[in-house]
């Protein structure tokens, strides 16, 4: 199992997910991700997609990995990346359950999923992780190795691969229909 809870009751989660290791995440678990994740945005997913949908191999295997949604900034000197904050995931809600579908079990970015990205969670068995917005320099530390792997010419927007050593992120939607934001609202309500 790739997926352990440390001593502070984080859960430590190691890249690739399998079945068994989503099931074990929940809407509101914190987790450290270690291991490899792939960044595209927008134009890459604009790319993606249609190869996934004429069932043509795509430039990434995105079986069992995450994708993270962010577009770094170049790094300075002695860093591996500058910022890499997330960003509003709900513009890849479109392209997501098609790449669920090939296996991918882990999105990550910030914001809201609609409703046909949370059933294919559901379907597939996969995970919206929600980063932190605003802290990109710190999430820059957690990166140990970035490689360009496909769509060079789209510049930050270009497929990434990242190796991470304790990603802090948390999960904001599981594969149970558990939300953290509706979960959220819920006890406010309730509080209020």
């Amino acid at each position: 199992m790739s997926v352990t809870v440390g001593a502070d009751g984080i859960k430590d989660v190691t890249t690739p997910l399998s079945d068994a290791d989503v099931e074990s995440l929940k809407a509101g678990d914190r987790v450290r991700i270690s291991g490899v994740m792939y960044t595209a945005r927008d134009a890459a997913h604009d790319r993606l997609f249609p190869l996934s949908e004429k069932g043509e191999r795509l430039p990434i295997d995105v079986k069992g990995h995450i994708i993270y949604y962010t577009g770094p900034t170049p790094a300075q000197p002695g860093q591996v990346v500058g910022a890499i904050g997330p960003t509003t995931a709900s513009r890849m809600d479109k392209f997501t359950p098609a790449l669920l579908k090939l296996g991918l079990k882990g999105t990550m970015g910030k914001g809201y999923r609609g409703q046909p990205v949370k059933d294919a969670l559901r379907q597939y068995k996969a995970v919206y992780f929600g980063a932190i917005g605003g802290a990109g320099a710190v999430l820059s530390r957690h990166v140990k190795k970035l490689e360009i792997v496909a769509y060079e010419d789209l510049g930050t927007e270009a497929i990434r691969r990242l190796e991470v050593d304790k990603f802090p992120a948390i999960v904001l939607n599981d594969c149970h229909g558990g939300d953290l934001y509706q979960d959220g609202q819920k006890q406010f309500a309730r509080e209020g």
